[in-house]
C-alpha cells in the first residue's frame, strides 16, 4: 500500500506550511530538570525528530498548580522560557516546525507537586492513583469560583505569548484527555450552575474564552486545539456531551484556527453517542485542518488521508522508538518496536 500522501506538504494557512503530513504527537516524557526546566537532552530529543511535518511538544504547564505528573516542563517562568529557546533553536536548525502544547491538568493534579488543593469545574474527584507516582491517590478538587476563571484564561494567553518568546511556531491548547479544559466540556466533571455549566453554550464557554484569548495574543493562525469528544480517559461518558461538542465545533469553525486535533489512544474505538469514531465525528463537524491520532500505521493513515477523512496524522509511540520515523517509512525500512523501557531515557 502506498504511503506517498504522507510526504506531501500541507499548507495550514498563510503563516504555516508543513513539509509533510506526519505529526509527532505530544508525549509526556517526565524528563524535565529542576524547576521544571527543559534540558539539553530534551533539545537533542526533539531535534532528532525534526523531519516530522509538525512536532507537538509534550504537554507543558501554563502555571504551577496544573501539574499532575512528575518532572513535566513549564512555560510560566523566565527560566523555563529560556530553556525552551534552546529546544526550538535546535528543531529549527534541523528544519523542523514545533508548537507547544499548553496544559493544566485540573482535577488530575495533586498538592504533592505544588502545595495547593487542585482546582476543577466541580468538586468531583477521579478514581484511582496518579500515574508514575507509586500509588498516590487523586484528591477531591476544589471547584473554581466564577471570578477565578478569568485569571486562568489570562494564564493560558500568557503561556502562549511565552511560547512565542521561546521560539515555538505556535501552540496547541490541550482540551482533551480529561484535563482541565476537557473537564468543563463533560457532564461527568462539570456540575456548575453559573455561566460555565448546565447548557452546551455554558459548558463550552471556558474552552472558547481560552481559544479567543490565546488567538488574540499570538494570532489564530498559530493556534490549534486538541479535543476528546468521546470520554475515554480520566472521564466517564455521558450522551449529553454530544451537544456540548456540537456547539463547540460550530464556534471553532468561525475562528480560523490552524487545526483541530482528535485526542484518543485508539481511533478505531467507536462511540454510540458520536455515531462513530472521534475522527469521523470531528470530520463531520469541522471543515478545517484535522489531525487524527490513535494507533495509526503509516499505511492506514495514508489511506485515510487519501479518502479525505483527515489531513494530518499524529504518531506517538513509534516516534519514541524511531527518531527517524518519517525517513524510515519513506524508505521502506523496518521500524523498531516500542517497549515501555524506552520511557526511562530520552534517545
Amino acid at each position: 500500500m502506498s504511503t506517498a500522501s504522507l510526504y506531501q506538504p500541507w499548507r495550514l494557512n498563510s503563516t504555516l506550511t508543513l513539509a509533510n503530513r506526519v505529526v509527532m504527537a505530544p508525549l509526556t516524557r517526565s524528563q524535565a530538570g529542576p524547576g521544571l526546566m527543559p534540558t539539553e537532552a530534551m533539545a537533542a530529543y526533539y531535534a532528532r525528530r525534526a523531519d516530522a511535518g509538525l512536532i507537538i511538544s509534550e504537554a507543558t504547564l501554563i502555571r504551577a498548580d496544573g501539574q499532575g505528573y512528575p518532572d513535566t516542563p513549564g512555560l510560566y517562568t523566565a527560566e523555563q522560557v529560556a530553556g525552551w529557546q534552546e529546544v526550538t533553536r535546535r528543531v529549527h536548525q534541523a528544519g523542523g516546525t514545533i508548537v507547544a502544547q499548553l496544559w493544566h491538568t485540573g482535577r488530575a493534579s495533586h498538592e504533592y507537586f505544588h502545595g495547593q488543593t487542585p482546582v476543577a469545574p466541580s468538586a468531583i474527584g477521579l478514581e484511582g492513583t496518579l500515574p508514575r507516582m507509586r500509588g498516590l491517590a487523586y484528591p477531591v478538587p476544589r471547584a473554581l469560583e466564577t471570578a477565578e476563571i478569568a485569571q486562568l484564561v489570562a494564564d493560558y494567553a500568557q503561556a502562549a505569548a511565552n511560547a512565542r518568546e521561546a521560539g515555538f511556531d505556535g501552540v496547541e491548547i490541550h482540551g482533551a484527555n480529561g484535563y482541565l479544559i476537557d473537564q468543563f466540556l463533560h457532564h461527568a466533571s462539570n456540575r456548575r450552575e453559573d455561566a460555565y455549566g448546565g447548557s452546551p453554550e455554558n459548558m463550552a464557554r471556558f474552552a472558547l474564552e481560552v481559544v479567543d484569548a490565546v488567538a488574540a495574543r499570538i494570532g489564530a493562525e498559530r493556534v490549534g486545539i486538541r479535543l476528546s469528544p468521546g470520554a475515554y480517559f480520566n472521564m466517564e461518558p455521558d450522551t449529553r456531551d454530544r451537544a456540548v461538542f456540537d456547539h463547540l465545533l460550530a464556534e471553532l469553525e468561525l475562528r480560523g484556527l490552524a487545526y483541530v486535533h482528535g485526542g484518543i489512544f485508539d481511533d478505531s474505538l467507536r462511540f454510540d453517542y458520536l455515531d462513530g469514531t472521534i475522527s469521523e465525528y470531528l470530520r463531520r463537524h469541522y471543515r478545517g485542518t484535522l489531525i487524527a491520532s490513535g494507533s495509526y500505521t503509516a499505511e492506514s493513515a495514508a489511506a485515510a488521508i487519501d479518502a479525505g477523512r483527515f489531513e494530518l496524522v499524529a504518531i506517538g509511540r513509534p516516534f519514541i522508538a524511531n527518531p527517524d520515523y518519517v525517513s524510515r517509512v519513506r524508505e521502506g525500512l523496518p521500524l523498531v518496536d516500542y517497549v515501555d523501557s524506552m520511557l526511562a531515557s530520552l534517545v
